[in-house]
């Protein structure tokens, strides 16, 4: 009679997680909803093709940011130097294609091996080190900010000289469909992330970790190689959005960049990824960036003053941050 406790008690825990994080997705689905609603019923200006766009394209950098950080969180960590990380992997795209004048490959390569270097050194301080992920990742805030500045002499580095890289990111491939290839490119990546998350041992790991890290370590995992993958490939994300945002802006800003980790990060907990690890998707993520970039273009068309939208931004983040809470003490 024993014998079959323990399956049914593992299958009665999956079955309430999937539907947790399903009703999670789904309440934030309708919060994205709601605000669309109420926006467009607020602004004529809200719902139309133009704005649309200017919503998907601002979402790119923070989404594919969020996309990184989802991983890190699933483990029970935490990355604060996202922002100026990629801003740093952006002024290393502009170094290798405007200083160096290399192809432009080559310099988006360059810019996305930057973020990748920042993830390791944050993971491996992290795992190694055994240095908090509040401490190892604002030290690495702290560390691309002031290197952005070093590096670019405090000033934008310009890509005129190469008009094709704007095309990254504001360009259409798709023939009669003005969507920005960037938008197409988050979607990509959106992809890419949901099949690491859900269909690799990558993302089996990364949930083991957030789960219960010391289980996964007697198991025989190395949790420290794994942790310093999983920082290494946010890393990745990083340089990517940072590369993204250069050709947005079609310069490298060194003074961009701070408060973007605040952003992403809101986006992941709103989505649904549990702050204590182990719960998370990539789809409640992409939820999420939406919903923070609905939030602020939606403000902003109202006219609402740039302190009292970082107000409001700051009490969306307290919420979601309570109703993970309230989530987690429910399943327990």
């Amino acid at each position: 009679m024993s014998t079959g406790t323990a399956p049914n008690t593992e299958t009665k825990k999956s079955g309430n997680l999937l539907k947790s994080n399903a009703l999670q997705q789904i309440l934030a689905f309708a919060s994205l909803i709601v605000l669309i609603l109420f926006f467009t019923i607020s602004s004529d200006n809200f719902l139309n093709w133009t704005n649309i766009t200017g919503i998907l394209l601002s979402t790119t950098v923070i989404g594919i940011m969020a996309l990184g950080t989802t991983f890190v969180i699933m483990t029970g960590g935490i990355d604060l130097s996202i922002g100026t990380g990629m801003t740093l992997c952006a002024v290393m795209t502009g170094v290798f294609i405007v200083f160096w004048d290399l192809p432009i490959i080559v310099g988006i390569l360059g810019g996305i091996l930057t973020g990748a270097l920042m993830g390791f050194i944050s993971g491996f301080s992290v795992s190694k080190l055994k240095i908090p992920p509040f401490i190892a990742t604002l030290a690495m805030m702290m560390i691309a900010k002031g290197l952005a500045l070093v590096i670019s002499d405090a000033t934008p580095i310009y890509f005129s000289d190469k008009p094709s890289f704007s095309e990254i990111a504001l360009g259409s491939i798709i023939p009669g469909f003005n969507l920005p290839n960037g938008v197409l490119i988050f979607i990509i990546m959106a992809i890419i992330a949901g099949i690491l998350l859900t269909k690799s041992i990558f993302g089996r790991f990364t949930t083991s970790i957030g789960s219960n890290e010391e289980a996964t370590r007697l198991s025989g995992i190395n949790t420290d190689k794994w942790k310093i993958i999983i920082y290494t490939v946010a890393g990745v994300f990083t340089g990517i959005a940072g590369v993204l945002m250069a050709s947005r802006l079609n310069s490298a800003q060194p003074a961009l960049g701070a408060g973007y980790e605040l952003e992403a990060i809101a986006a992941v907990v709103i989505g649904g990824t549990s702050l204590s690890g182990g719960k998370g998707t990539i789809l409640g993520t992409v939820i999420g960036a939406l919903i923070m970039s609905v939030l602020t273009n939606g403000l902003r068309i109202m006219s609402i003053p740039q302190e009292w939208q970082t107000v409001v931004v700051g009490f969306v983040i307290l919420v979601a941050v309570y109703i993970d809470i309230i989530r987690r003490g429910k399943s327990s």
